[in-house]
């Protein structure tokens, strides 16, 4: 019986087995076509996503040809416009050329046209100061030029004569008679001898003149009132000036009418005032000429400055 039974374990074993085996034998079956079916799906999803790469790298291709078409389609469009600008450039730079030799003509015309403005600007002026209002400067000698008694009498004794010149250097001011002689300094006359001015620019017996007559009850000696002459010369030379200025084209800063010095007698500070008003306007013309040397003009020579302006060795006035 033990027997028996240790035949069936055997047996049973045996069964057990060959069952084993036929498991492992379908089991490996249908591992195999797990297997496969996961390889299957794997390369599905491999084949999709080449395909999803191929769509996307056409996309790609197909936006980058558009953009190569734009590109290239604007660089024409560039070479066109760098074309139409290069010609542009050409037109501009063969009208730069026109304009050059244009303005160099124009510009030889204008000179030539300014040097005859500027003869004739020479030549009103030199007749100007030559016959209207001429200047001279003369050294005053201790033997008085316009004393007539001189020349007039040869029967007068010296005394007499030296007597008379005395009389003629001296001037009634502020109650005592004062020597009017300039020590042999320079006078400059305009538009004659009679009327004349001292060289240095000092015009005070014009006031002093003026305040002794308002003053005090000296005698009349209107022969030999200094303001008279002073006044003359301004006059004359408030009209050179005016006239100079519309000669040369120069506006004066200070506007002073020709009557100024003509009309009654001024006193120290309208006679001042407009005195410098005239020697502004006579610097004024002299700094707008470039001949002029700014070197030996002086704020207070009236006359010597017009005569700087106005000296007819120069050739640069009127420029």
């Amino acid at each position: 019986r033990y027997k028996e039974k240790m035949e069936r374990l055997k047996k049973l074993k045996e069964e057990k087995e060959q069952l084993q085996q036929r498991v492992v034998q379908k089991m490996s079956r249908r591992l195999q076509a797990d297997q496969t079916k996961w390889k299957t799906m794997a390369c599905r999803r491999t084949v999709q996503q080449l395909k999803d790469s191929v769509c996307g790298c056409r996309s790609q291709l197909r936006s980058d040809s558009e953009l190569l078409l734009r590109s290239q389609e604007e660089r024409h469009g560039l070479q066109r416009r760098a074309g139409r600008h290069q010609d542009k450039l050409e037109r501009i730079e063969r009208h730069r050329r026109r304009l050059g030799d244009l303005l160099e003509r124009r510009g030889r015309e204008l000179e030539a046209r300014l040097a005859q403005l500027a003869a004739l600007r020479r030549e009103h002026a030199a007749e100007l100061t030559t016959h209207i209002f001429p200047m001279k400067e003369e050294r005053q000698g201790n033997r008085d030029p316009a004393d007539p008694a001189a020349d007039s009498d040869p029967a007068l004794s010296s005394t007499t004569v030296s007597e008379l010149a005395e009389a003629r250097r001296t001037t009634y001011l502020s109650g005592r008679w004062i020597w009017d002689d300039q020590n042999g300094e320079t006078s400059i006359s305009i538009s004659g001898p009679p009327v004349v001015l001292p060289s240095n620019g000092e015009l005070s017996a014009y006031y002093s003149w003026v305040e002794e007559r308002s003053s005090s009850q000296g005698p009349e000696l209107d022969h030999i009132n200094p303001a008279h002459t002073v006044s003359a010369a301004l006059c004359y030379i408030t009209q050179l000036v005016t006239i100079l200025s519309h000669i040369l084209d120069v506006n004066l800063p200070k506007r002073l009418c020709n009557s100024e010095f003509c009309g009654e007698n001024l006193n120290r500070y309208r006679f001042t005032r407009a005195l410098s008003k005239l020697n502004t306007n006579i610097l004024h013309l002299c700094f707008s000429q470039q001949h002029v040397d700014i070197e030996k003009l002086h704020p207070h020579h009236t006359l010597r400055n017009i005569m700087f302006l106005v000296a007819p060795d120069n050739s640069n006035l009127g420029r």
